[in-house]
């Protein structure tokens, strides 16, 4: 009996302890950060597997204090059937508005790390804490490769592992 009551303490502070927010961005403008995102590519969750047109929509609700977000693409082609994950998200860390929780179902909710943004806010990383996942995303539906290039080494710079980080194609 006591050692389900150690299991039960280990597990209650392990989900509701916050990551280290050393690699996250100061001071993102929520306001600026909403809006559309194309996913350029990713070390996509299983749910992302085979995403084409991948853009993700962030409306900002003031009042409930969440962000809606809209997740769309098309599923294993350019014109393969279109795909909706609807998600909330939550803004953890109110100083700097660079660590989010993500909610694709309740009572489920998820790391969401702003790790690198552009200054004028083209193009933004997001990353987890265990970076087994990495989004770079950015307002266009395409990058410079030189750019794209900046953004792995800034990535890597970060601690994070670029390996599997894969392409998406986006009209």
């Amino acid at each position: 009996m006591r050692s389900i009551f150690f299991i039960f303490i280990s597990l209650i502070i392990n989900c509701s302890s916050s990551p280290e927010f050393k690699n996250t961005v100061k001071n993102v403008d929520i306001n600026k950060f909403m809006g559309k995102w194309y996913v350029i590519a990713s070390r996509p969750t299983s749910f992302e597997e085979g995403a084409y047109n991948a853009i993700e929509i962030y409306t900002y609700d003031p009042k409930r204090e969440e962000i809606n977000i809209d997740f769309t693409y098309n599923k294993d082609s350019i014109n393969g059937p279109q795909k909706s994950i609807p998600q909330k998200g939550y803004i953890i860390d109110k100083i700097n508005n660079s660590y989010w929780k993500v909610s694709p179902l309740w009572p489920l909710k998820f790391d969401y790390l702003i790790i690198s943004l552009e200054k004028d806010y083209n193009w933004t990383v997001i990353g987890v804490p265990d970076q087994k996942y990495i989004w770079i995303m950015a307002r266009a539906p395409s990058i410079k490769e030189e750019e794209y290039q900046q953004i792995l080494s800034t990535i890597t710079n970060l601690g994070y592992d670029t390996k599997n980080i894969k392409r998406i194609t986006n009209i």
